[in-house]
């Protein structure tokens, strides 16, 4: 697998996501969630957040656009661990700023071959500047694959 090297920790221009009400309430039915603080305003407002929030994993579905020279192909592609962090949840109604950049390429071989290990790094930037979220994955490339 060849990565350019000028694609190394470049992160993505910003993309718009919105953390729409009914996207929430749909992402937490469709991963079992039934947390009332995803999908009832009423009990939202008696919470610490005052309001409803989305869950963690929902950030996934945002879109965090494109870095240029850099394409994955999912042929060959194994998800390998995925981690989440974030400093506050995200809220519904907002619009967060997110972005990507490939963090570490490394490659070695294993018993099916070649491998390359790719980490891969999202944030998400609140309306005020601040960051919300740094999430990071690593996926593996089997020698059949192509980056």
């Amino acid at each position: 697998m060849l990565i350019r090297q000028e694609v190394m920790g470049k992160w993505s221009t910003p993309v718009a996501n919105d953390v729409e009400k009914g996207a929430v309430r749909k992402f937490a039915e469709a991963i079992g969630d039934a947390n009332p603080l995803y999908v009832d305003e009423a009990y939202a407002k008696t919470t610490r957040h005052g309001r409803l929030v989305a869950p963690p994993t929902f950030s996934r579905t945002f879109d965090f656009g494109v870095v240029e020279g850099f394409e994955l192909s999912f042929e060959g592609m194994i998800h390998g661990e995925q981690q989440f962090h974030f400093e506050r949840p995200l809220y519904v109604g907002e619009t967060i700023q997110c972005s990507y950049r490939l963090a570490s390429v490394n490659t070695r071989k294993g018993s099916l071959g070649r491998m390359t290990f790719l980490t891969l790094e999202e944030k998400g930037i609140d309306a005020k500047g601040e960051p919300v979220f740094l999430n990071q994955s690593t996926v593996i490339v089997t020698e059949g694959g192509e980056a």
